[in-house]
């Protein structure tokens, strides 16, 4: 068996290599050529598997290392037969503490909210929620799905833990466009550490509110005017969710996805695959936005190089 996987997912690689031959890529080195012979496929937001990347190959199960699956032809994948899988919840912890450290410095910087509107209410949003209750902010809740309609367009914060859909009936392509952020307060921070089509770019760049934008439309070519424009409290490149504790749960729930797939033994992901070393001191977000502000054309290679927190 043959397990073409993404290089940068920590632990895989040496957890699989009982089981199958794997064959470590870069994003950019996934391609139909690479895959074609695979059975399995690992991988992360880059790589977009629809026809172009799978027609004509081996491949059967495929697994993302990310709580969103997007980047998955979905329907494609059910007429080939082909099983997919995604990690849900699996850097909660991560992105929650994310958007508590975006809040922190907002009130730094002399903000004094006293209301948050969280949109989408699963994994993330719910531990959002009890952050945000515990730091004194009255907590609305927005989530149609789960029968959750407070209305939000007053909150002094707006923060977005959805996945991307475009269809169904509660979809969230642009769930942020120009007629909501013209019900909302004008000054109120809009957060997005969810998925980049969750926001009208556009919009938000013709609007009056700041924000904190760590996904972005048309990653990695950023909007360099949204980065750059005073509006932009804080702006990072991806990496909400990135924490070894999310890695190693991501990787765990890919090999666990991946043996019962295929019939195997469960197996463990060492959890010293990847070493704590990042900066999670006081004023982290900060430093982040500030380099990426620098030169917003980095934006892959400064989340390539990510010290994860």
């Amino acid at each position: 068996m043959l397990v073409a996987i993404d290089r940068y997912i920590p632990g895989l690689g040496e957890a699989l290599e009982p089981y199958a031959d794997v064959r470590p890529l870069t994003p950019e080195e996934i391609t139909s050529d690479t895959v074609g012979d695979a059975d399995a496929l690992i991988i992360r937001t880059r790589t977009r598997c629809n026809s172009a990347l799978l027609e004509g190959s081996r491949v059967q199960f495929i697994a993302t290392a990310t709580i969103g699956y997007d980047h998955i032809d979905t329907d494609y994948c059910a007429k080939r037969h082909i099983e997919w899988t995604s990690c849900p919840g699996c850097n909660a912890a991560a992105v929650c503490d994310y958007v508590t450290e975006a809040i922190r410095e907002y009130i730094r910087s002399g903000a004094r909210p006293r209301s948050i509107g969280i949109l989408g209410v699963g994994h993330v949003g719910s531990l959002v929620a009890a952050a945000a209750r515990q730091m004194g902010l009255e907590t609305l809740v927005y989530d149609p799905p789960l029968g959750l309609h407070d209305d939000v367009s007053g909150a002094d914060i707006l923060t977005l833990h959805t996945p991307l859909t475009r269809n169904g009936a509660y979809p969230t392509y642009h769930l942020i466009d120009r007629d909501m952020l013209q019900r909302c307060r004008p000054d109120a921070l809009i957060i997005n550490a969810a998925r980049g089509g969750v926001v009208d770019e556009q919009a938000l760049l013709n609007s009056t509110q700041p924000y904190v934008l760590d996904c972005w439309e048309g990653e990695p070519d950023i909007n360099r005017e949204l980065c750059l424009n005073q509006r932009a409290f804080l702006t990072s490149y991806h990496i909400a969710g990135y924490s070894l504790q999310g890695k190693i749960n991501a990787s765990q729930m890919c090999l666990d996805a991946f043996c019962a797939h295929f019939g195997l033994p469960p197996c463990t992901i060492k959890k010293n695959v990847v070493p704590l070393q990042g900066d999670s001191s006081s004023g982290w977000l900060k430093r982040i936005s500030l380099q990426l502000k620098a030169d917003p054309q980095a934006f892959e290679q400064l989340r390539q190089t990510y010290r994860l927190r």
